[in-house]
């Protein structure tokens, strides 16, 4: 109890100058290809702290040869993992703390009320892009880690903090991680899960769905086979689909999410002019894959469903449907729900809160597939941040929500990596 009330105090005293950080943070613009800045200055505060700290570029061509490697553009030109290993006396249980920096574009400037990287504080919310998403739940973690130290409190486990990139791409930045030898007893991702526990994450992958009619002149379109009428018929085959998966679903995680493992057509793209029938179409989307579930056996499923539509239009018999996969692709994570961090997190929330957590299954997909699955290191995501938030104009996380998340983090680390006790 002594310990903990140290950590609270030293939180307490300090909030100002974590929320100054926190809107350092923020105000790096830190898209993809944009990362140096929020990634030397978090190396710089973790070589303050007395971490081992690791900075490295990723190495393109080393990656692109795995299995699960995904990225969005064809260098990592700007782009820097920063980790930092804080040692413990070697007798306890170590954890990997991981957390991207990488932030979504911030779309339409016209629906912001300021600056999309302002970090300004309203209302105890700070806004910017990526204060959600998850620079929060980074300053959560290391505010965890630091209060620790400077409390004068000395872990037996180590403690790895990883600040990676490429996560909204594909998780390039873990992956690179992983591949360069980190590993730990557990993890902890403080995505913005709004204190919920999460054992579970789906998994996603993009796709291209092509579709293919007649051309015609459009004064007689009737000679002719639209290809967007007929993405229209594969569309709502894709719907019947996600449909049929979700209802085969009964995990009692999944019960407050209407549509646990989604498919999504978030692009159409077709036809050439408007005086001629359109003869070829591609939709784009992603598709949700269920914990436990392959990637190749999510895309199977769609691929055999889609090959069953001539049943449906006969028009399909001699003009199939391409199902193409490309781009982003995050593996699903599972953790045993008995698995000892998640007790002792679920204990440390309701020793801060008075109020027992709610587990459930994430909504997305994050790094801890790529952990879990490559690494074998059980995952649990945690963290402040209301998930709704997260890519949306004028996203802002709650400051006292951050702090909470620090002191139970503080807490969990407490009881995993257990206190060297003074001589």
């Amino acid at each position: 109890m002594k310990h903990i009330e140290q950590i609270k105090s030293y939180i307490e005293k300090n909030k100002k100058s974590y929320t100054n950080l926190l809107q350092q943070m923020v105000q790096e613009p830190s898209k993809a290809g944009n990362e140096s800045g929020i990634q030397q200055l978090i190396a710089d505060r973790l070589e303050e702290s007395g971490f081992e700290v690791d900075k490295w570029k990723l190495d393109y061509e080393l990656l692109s040869e795995h299995e699960y490697f995904c990225a969005s553009r064809s260098d990592f030109a700007g782009s820097e993992n920063v980790v930092g290993v804080l040692k413990g006396s070697g007798t306890g249980k170590s954890i990997i703390l991981n957390g991207h920096v990488d932030v979504v574009p911030e779309g339409d400037l016209d629906q912001w009320i300021d600056d999309p990287f302002s970090g300004k504080v309203i209302d105890d919310k700070l806004y910017g892009r990526g204060s959600t998403d998850m620079k929060g739940g980074n300053l959560s973690a290391l505010l965890a880690v630091e209060a620790i130290q400077r409390s004068g409190i000395k872990l037996k486990g180590d403690v790895i903090f990883q600040s990676v990139v490429e996560e909204e791409s594909g998780g390039s930045g873990t992956l690179a991680a992983i591949e360069r030898g980190y590993r730990a007893d557990a993890a902890l991702i403080p995505e913005p899960t709004n204190m919920r526990i999460f054992p579970k994450q789906q998994g996603s992958m993009w796709f291209k769905v092509h579709v293919y009619g007649k051309s015609a002149h459009g004064g007689t379109r009737y000679e002719g086979v639209s290809a967007i009428e007929k993405s229209m018929i594969v569309h709502d085959a894709i719907l019947e689909l996600e449909k049929q998966r979700n209802n085969s679903l009964t995990d009692p995680l999944f019960k407050n999410n209407p549509i646990p493992i989604p498919i999504n057509i978030g692009k159409i793209n077709g036809g050439n002019w408007p005086s001629s029938v359109a003869d070829h179409v591609i939709l784009e989307g992603r598709m949700g894959i269920a914990p436990g579930e392959s990637p190749k056996d999510a895309s199977q499923s769609l691929e055999d469903h889609l090959a069953g539509l001539p049943k449906t239009d006969e028009w399909f018999a001699n003009a199939s449907v391409e199902v193409e996969w490309f781009g982003a692709r995050w593996l699903p994570g599972e953790i045993d729900e008995k698995h000892p961090l998640m007790k002792t997190l679920y204990e440390s929330h309701f020793d801060v809160t008075g109020e027992k957590p709610l587990v459930e299954a994430s909504p997305w997909g994050t790094d801890g597939g790529l952990l879990s699955q490559l690494a074998g290191v059980p995952v649990v995501v945690y963290g402040p941040g209301v998930t709704n938030m997260a890519h949306y104009p004028n996203e802002y996380i709650e400051l006292e929500k951050i702090f909470e998340t620090a002191l139970i983090i503080a807490k969990t680390l407490i009881s995993w990596c257990e206190i060297e006790e003074e001589q």
